[in-house]
């Protein structure tokens, strides 16, 4: 890797092609899920070693429930699993762990290991690690509406102080500086209702390669991509003064 590449600070991915990559492969699709939650592993470890401080993974939307109820089934068995690997995890390399999106639907077992998780990890000092699961962009921004609503109903907030910032704070992502890079695996071209309002000014890099199949050398090649990047938030390149 090129040491004078410009880091990323904050990585969101759209872990794509699990599926695709099972079938390719003459194997079920929920096998692709096992393998594509085995390469988180790695990306996690690799990201930080790079000195990426923040990594986002989308692993199960909104819409996620609409598949056949044995892939859903499936996918939450995996998602009990991971939980409790990824808290060993964790503590191996002082991983900070989140989860975004909204957790009331999932089961009461599954909203518990991640209460554990997020408690157990919160003062790490390693990659700060966010996981959205039952997660949408629209559905974090409707909650976050309702929330402000109910506080100018009370009286207490005033409609006037509602700036980008306050908007900000109350979304499942308070706290976390916004991604500088959008990496969607597997050659589809949406961000699929994923962080609507934090990819704003994000660079966005596509890539063929399947998630199960997605490595280091493949994060390098979409950060050496982000360098070639010139991001203006709106100014006028020096070029074009």
């Amino acid at each position: 890797m090129n040491e004078n590449l410009k880091i990323p600070n904050h990585v969101a991915i759209i872990l794509d092609g699990n599926g695709r990559w099972a079938k390719a492969k003459g194997l079920p699709r929920n096998m692709g899920h096992v393998e594509g939650a085995k390469t988180v592993e790695v990306i996690c470890e690799e990201a930080y070693r790079m000195g990426i401080q923040y990594l986002t993974v989308y692993a199960f939307s909104t819409e996620n429930w609409n598949r056949p109820q044995e892939e859903v089934d499936a996918l939450m068995k995996l998602l009990r699993n991971y939980m409790k690997t990824c808290l060993k995890t964790a503590e191996k390399n002082r991983m900070c762990v989140r989860v975004l999106g909204e957790k009331s639907r999932l089961d009461s077992d599954i909203r518990m290991r991640i209460q554990e998780l997020e408690e157990a990890t919160k003062h790490n000092d390693g990659l700060h690690f966010q996981i959205a699961i039952n997660y949408g962009g629209r559905d974090e921004i409707v909650r976050a509406v309702k929330r402000i609503s109910q506080e100018v109903r009370n009286g207490e907030l005033d409609p006037q102080e509602i700036s980008e910032q306050l908007i900000s704070d109350y979304l499942d992502t308070h706290g976390i500086p916004e991604p500088d890079l959008l990496i969607r695996t597997c050659n589809e071209q949406r961000i699929s209702n994923f962080l609507l309002w934090q990819l704003a000014y994000t660079e966005f890099y596509f890539t063929p390669v399947a998630w199960p199949d997605f490595d280091k050398k493949e994060l390098v090649k979409a950060v050496e991509a982000y360098n070639h990047r010139d991001r203006r938030y709106g100014r006028i390149s020096e070029e074009e003064a």
